[in-house]
This record gives structure tokens, sequence and C-alpha cells, in this order.
């Protein structure tokens, strides 16, 4: 399968991600605290995701954070597929979907136990999917692999009523692969492109957004995770093309936005 357009590859490219970056971050830091004002609650909590994917997280750590995201009104809370059951039956009658990851952390197993994690997830509950792009396949440029596997559990989603995610894993990619993987994850179906898992080398980055958007247009999700952990990192996220956020800080987050506006 062919790579990206020509234009991705230029420098012509490369220099408007880095302008627009750059104005992100100015604009961000020439409003400070006053743009947190300008900013609902309702509005930064409906695009967290409020996440827990800790491998020694227990049932009641469960419980608390499916509190917290039906008190302040998240997006959803996106947990391991062994707790979406707990989750579920908490949250039932809120507003707040059940999230659960997919060949997590490492997207390295085979596209049927994805596809089967993914319906008995659903089945248990989950609404939206946050599956691991298979990294190793995609640089091996068997990007045919790669998009026939997200097709199938986008279409499994999409049947159901869930919606799904490709986590990218930007931090082990170039510049190159990230527009490709972002391109097969739109060509096959997913409803949104994810950064990180949160457990590589590296997270969400304003320039990667930047790229993303530019990459799948306006019409796509691009959700920004790893790292998250304070409210003008979040912010600078959104206003580079992010719409929704995952981060284990959204608590944190939102009393800090309560500060500012008071």
């Amino acid at each position: 399968m062919s790579s990206a357009p020509g234009i991705f590859d230029t420098q012509d490219s490369e220099e408007l991600i880095r302008i627009i970056t750059e104005e992100v971050i100015a604009h961000l830091d020439a409003r400070g605290g006053s743009a947190a004002a300008r900013v609902t609650t309702a509005e930064v909590a409906a695009v967290i995701d409020h996440t827990l994917l800790k491998p020694d997280a227990t049932r009641a750590d469960v419980e608390r954070i499916c509190h917290e995201a039906a008190h302040y009104g998240f997006a959803s809370v996106c947990l391991n597929p062994w707790y979406v059951p707990q989750a579920e039956r908490l949250l039932r009658g809120s507003s707040v979907k059940v999230c659960t990851v997919v060949g997590f952390p490492l997207g390295a197993t085979f596209p049927k136990i994805k596809l089967a994690e993914a319906d008995q997830s659903i089945t248990l509950g989950a609404r939206e999917i946050d599956m691991v792009l298979n990294v190793g396949a995609l640089k091996s440029l068997e990007d045919d692999l790669v998009e026939v596997e997200i097709r199938l559990l986008a279409e499994l989603c999409h049947r159901e009523g869930a919606i799904c995610k490709v986590i990218l894993e930007t931090a082990l990619l170039s510049r190159e692969e990230k527009v490709r993987a972002a391109l097969i994850a739109k060509r096959a179906g997913a409803d949104f492109v994810k950064t990180s898992t949160g457990f590589s080398a590296g997270g969400a980055k304003v320039e990667d957004i930047v790229l993303l958007r530019q990459t799948v247009g306006p019409e796509m999700g691009i959700k920004a995770s790893g790292g998250v952990r304070t409210l003008s990192e979040l912010q600078a996220l959104l206003a580079a093309g992010a719409t929704r956020i995952g981060t284990s800080s959204g608590v944190k987050i939102m009393q800090e936005l309560s500060g500012n506006a008071g």
C-alpha cells in the first residue's frame, strides 16, 4: 500500500506545523489564567476520558474514579477490560461512557484476539474501544494488514453502537509513519486516532496533534493521551486540534480550572 500524499513529505509542511505549534503555545501563554475563566467546567469535563490503566488498580480505585467521573460529567472512564462490568454497573443511568482498551499496551497480538476482547467488552457494557495499532506491522510496511485489522474492529464497534479509537503510539513512530498510520485508521473507518498508551517512551505533544489534524482533516476525532497533567497542557492540545483528552489527572485539572475561574 502506498504511503501518504507528497504534501506531507515537504519542508513546507514541516514548517507549517512548526509555525502552528509555536502559535498555539504562544496564544495560550499570552492569555494566561484568563483563558481558564472563559472555559466552563462542563466544556472541559466533556472532553476528558478519566483514565485508570495501572496494572495494580483495585476495585476500590475503579469505584472512586467512576464516582469522580459521574460527579464532574467526564466523557468516559477508561479502564482495563476486567473492570468493564463493574464500571458499567456504577455508571448506569449517567452520561459517562465506559471506555476500555484492546490489544493493550503493545498492539502485537493476533487480530482475532483483539476482536474477541472488543466483542466481550462491548457485550459487558463498554461503549468506547481504544485499540492499539500493530506498530511492528506498520513499521514493516504491512499497511494492508494494519488496515484490515482496524476495519474489522471499527465494523464490530459500529454494529454494536460503540466507537473505535486507534492508538498510534506516536512516540515510536517517525513523522511519515504517523501520517501513514493516521490515514490507514481513517480509511478503515475508525472514529478517532489517539496518540499514546501512556506506557511507552512519550505521550501527547502539541506538534503531533497539529500533524494528525492536518492529516485526517476536520471530521475525525483526535484523542491526546499520555502525560497530560495540567489545565494549560489540556488547553494547548485542544487548541492544536484534539477533541478528547485521556488523563489520570482529570480531578486535578477540574480543581485547577475552578481555582482559576474563581
